[in-house]
Order: structure tokens, then C-alpha cells, then sequence
């Protein structure tokens, strides 16, 4: 919880590569599931259409939104001394937690697609775990080249554990490019803190 005058503050870049893992691992365990069964199409044209649906999902969950986010870290002011900073774990636990049954019907929606096409919708979730991985990566180098750490209230996240590009955000604050227990783009710090 913040002190008075200060805000609990979550990494940007944290709360965009929180969704990659679930949603490749689901993806790659629909795939390997649904190309097991034949499907109206046939498995070689399932696999096929769920290789362009890989790249295209990919591509689009990368690049969306970036005029946006350009426009937060160019906006960012500096964090304050009594805001909190959360840490990854939470910021990941909360995000997975607030989308748990959005992800589990993605997955049983990919499984049921299989009967149609096979594998197709599980690459299609794997394409969406990729981007938001690239997502992450992309504002990773922002935040190196501008040698400052992107961060967001955690209270104008939406109920969901949010996004970091959401109506209710209207600017973004930057700290240090040490602070935190989270890297620039939002993996584990291989490496201490510096205090």
C-alpha cells in the first residue's frame, strides 16, 4: 500500500509480457492436442492455416498500440519518493489471476476449433503469446535507450490487472534504470538491485 501522497506503481513492461507464457503454453498444448484430431479440413491444412494465423496473431499483438505506448513513455515523469513500486511477481500473479477465465476459455475455444481445423486455433493462442513477448522485448529497448524504467498506477489498471494502455491511464511515471526486481522489458533481474 502507498503512503500518503504516493501511488503503488506497476512496470509496464511487466504487465504486457505477463500474458506470453500462459497464452503460448496453452497455445502449443491445444495445437498438439487438436492436431490429433483429423477435422473437417485435414490436419496438413490445419497446421497450415495455423502457421499464418501464428505469424499474422504475432505481428498484430506486437505492433498494436505503440503510437500509444510511445506516447506514455514520452509524456512519463518521474516517479515520486513515497510511490511504491510493485514487484514482478505480484504485477504477474494479478494480471494471471484477473484473466484466468478469459485464458481458460481461450483455450477450451481453441480445442473446440480443433474438431474444424486442427491445431489452428492453439498457434493462433501460441501467435498471441509471441507478440506480447515482442511487445515486451520492443519496450525493453525503449526503456535501455532512454535508460529509465516505464511504470503505471496500479489503481488506474482496469479490475482485470489491466492495461498499461487503458482509458482510465493518463500518463506514466520513470524511474532509474536499477529500480525495481524486474529487468528493462520485464523478465527477471539476473542480477541485484542496485540500491
Amino acid at each position: 500500500m502507498a503512503r500518503a501522497g504516493g501511488h503503488g506503481l506497476a512496470r509496464v513492461a511487466v504487465v504486457v509480457r505477463a500474458g506470453s507464457a500462459p497464452l503460448w503454453w496453452l497455445g502449443v498444448l491445444a495445437a498438439g492436442i487438436g492436431v490429433l484430431a483429423p477435422g473437417i479440413t485435414g490436419r496438413r491444412i490445419g497446421v497450415m492455416v495455423g502457421a499464418v494465423l501464428f505469424i499474422v496473431a504475432a505481428a498484430v499483438v506486437a505492433y498494436a498500440r505503440r503510437k500509444r505506448y510511445t506516447a506514455l513513455i514520452g509524456s512519463a515523469v518521474r516517479a515520486g519518493k513515497h510511490d511504491v513500486l510493485q514487484d514482478r511477481a505480484v504485477t504477474v500473479r494479478n494480471w494471471r489471476r484477473g484473466h484466468r477465465w478469459w485464458l481458460l476459455l481461450a483455450f477450451l475455444a481453441a480445442l473446440g476449433g480443433a474438431f474444424a481445423v486442427p491445431a489452428a486455433g492453439g498457434m493462433l493462442l501460441a501467435g498471441c503469446g509471441t507478440g506480447l513477448r515482442l511487445k515486451a522485448a520492443w519496450l525493453g529497448r525503449r526503456e535501455r535507450d532512454g535508460n529509465a524504467l516505464l511504470w503505471v498506477r496500479v489503481d488506474w489498471l482496469d479490475r482485470w490487472g489491466g492495461r498499461p494502455t487503458g482509458k482510465a491511464v493518463r500518463a506514466c511515471r520513470s524511474t532509474g534504470i536499477a529500480a525495481g526486481d524486474a529487468a528493462p522489458g520485464g523478465s527477471r533481474r539476473r542480477t541485484a538491485a542496485l540500491v
